[in-house]
């Protein structure tokens, strides 16, 4: 379960947490997650490998994007770590810059909910991303199996779409593919 480790606390906080948990830093609140289970962890890949196979920086659609799983987002003194984040090639270059962090907010994330970050992914990270411009999110359910796609629209998340099991998703901001969605559920829980 996440969890809220301490108030006031620093990135010098941050960096004692040990590296079997996701430290991120929120509005001067420290919070610890689990790595994912291996069926989240599964589920990430997948969809990373369909997004990165058809948008990546060698591709040739308008929305080539650099992606990357759990990248460290520095916004101010708020440190996120969304699942997988995208940038437009077109916006920061064709280079991503040799950095710990990224300070630059991506124009994509995916936030893979499972029950001990699901609260804090919807209440805490999604406000901060909408602060800083994030363009398009993604929600993915994995044990729900079910997607849920939001835009930015005046500072504020509208939701676009929500895909549920046995469905094809074409979803903003990488319509121009379709995802068979069966291969990043995976098998259901048992």
């Amino acid at each position: 379960m996440s969890a809220r480790i301490r108030e006031h606390a620093t990135y010098q906080d941050l960096l004692k947490v040990p590296d079997n948990m996701v430290a991120e830093l929120i509005e001067g609140e420290l919070f610890a997650s689990p790595r994912p289970a291996i069926r989240h962890a599964a589920a990430k890949s997948e969809l990373l490998t369909f997004v990165s196979s058809a948008f990546d920086r060698r591709s040739s659609d308008p929305y080539r994007s650099h992606i990357v799983a759990e990248p460290e987002l520095h916004f101010g003194y708020d440190v996120l770590v969304p699942d997988i984040a995208a940038w437009r090639i077109e916006r920061i270059g064709p280079e991503l810059p040799d950095l710990a962090a990224m300070e630059i907010a991506p124009d994509w994330i995916c936030e893979i909910l499972s029950p001990s970050t699901a609260r804090l992914d919807r209440a805490k990270k999604m406000p901060v991303y909408a602060q800083h411009g994030v363009t398009h999110a993604w929600l993915l359910d994995v044990d729900e199996q079910y997607l849920e796609v939001k835009r930015l629209e005046n500072g504020k998340w509208t939701g676009i779409a929500i895909f549920t099991a046995g469905e094809t998703v074409r979803a903003e901001p990488f319509e121009a593919i379709e995802i068979d969605m069966t291969y990043v559920w995976g098998p259901p829980p048992a």
